[in-house]
């Protein structure tokens, strides 16, 4: 009778979860239990240190799921997916229309992420204004002095256009002024961070969620970048990171969504630098 009694009420109880849309598990590692599958994502370089720990723990668990990760940009995500090359194309920029249109995607965002000038740790300038720059990288500010720095040229350093990340800076600080031609280009957020810790003269810039004591982050407009202030909208340059799909996410592709946007995805979302967008 007890029995009978505890089978009823887990039944109700199961019954109410369902009538309230909630599910009776948690997002977490459970719900690859008895799964296997392969899962290829590309594109956004912001989102790796996320999308790398999230793998790691999901085939620990679960070896019978296999996922790779490779970066080149939120144009080469929206290209990837959008061929079926990939079964997940992270952008750090929401879709244009075009891209919706063309290749029928769905987006599904996780993450707030600001974008922040960087500088060689050694560089002695600590603030810039938004105008400064703009300057800098159109070419009329050339040599740190100009900015109470030492004497000595600006290297500017910048991402190909593929990147969601110059997207994102192009658009919001630079007001979609002119970028000076003899810009360094490199290929990644890590690669950046790597080219401005090497160069202290050189001047570029990186998701806030990549930041460390490799590279210096001036205040802008008096307005330290940090992901606090880009939660509070006290630093304006911020965006949306998305994982994309071709069509509705299916079987184990849209359980790694569910997981990256559920309390465990969350956590490690918020590790990494980044705001989830489930806070």
């Amino acid at each position: 009778m007890k029995s009978t009694r505890v089978f009823a009420t887990m039944l109700s109880l199961a019954l109410l979860l369902s009538l309230w849309g909630l599910p009776a598990k948690a997002d977490g590692l459970a719900i690859f239990a008895g799964k296997s599958g392969k899962i290829d994502i590309a594109g956004g370089t912001a989102h790796i240190p996320v999308m790398q720990e999230a793998a790691k723990r999901i085939m620990r668990a679960h070896p019978a799921i296999r996922i790779t990760i490779a970066g080149g940009g939120s144009g080469v995500g929206v290209q990837k997916v959008g061929e079926g090359l990939v079964a997940i194309g992270n952008t750090g920029r929401a879709l244009t229309a075009a891209e919706v249109a063309k290749y029928g995607l769905k987006s599904y965002p996780f993450a707030i992420d600001g974008v922040a000038v960087v500088l060689h740790p050694n560089n002695p300038v600590s603030a810039l204004t938004h105008q400064q720059v703009q300057e800098i990288f159109a070419g009329r500010i050339t040599n740190w002095k100009q900015l109470g720095g030492r004497d000595a040229a600006i290297h500017p350093y910048t991402r190909d256009e593929a990147s969601g990340t110059r997207e994102v800076f192009w658009e919001i600080l630079l007001k979609k002024g002119p970028l000076a031609r003899g810009a360094n280009v490199v290929a990644s957020n890590g690669a950046m961070k790597t080219a401005i810790a090497g160069d202290p003269s050189g001047i570029g810039y990186v998701s806030i969620g990549h930041i460390d004591r490799t590279v210096k982050a001036p205040s802008l407009d008096g307005v330290h970048p940090s992901q606090e202030n880009a939660e509070t909208g006290k630093y304006p340059v911020i965006r949306k990171l998305y994982m994309n799909t071709k069509g509705d996410a299916k079987g184990v592709v849209a359980d790694f969504i569910r997981y990256i946007q559920g309390p465990e995805g969350a956590a490690i979302t918020a590790s990494h630098g980044f705001i989830p967008t489930t806070r």
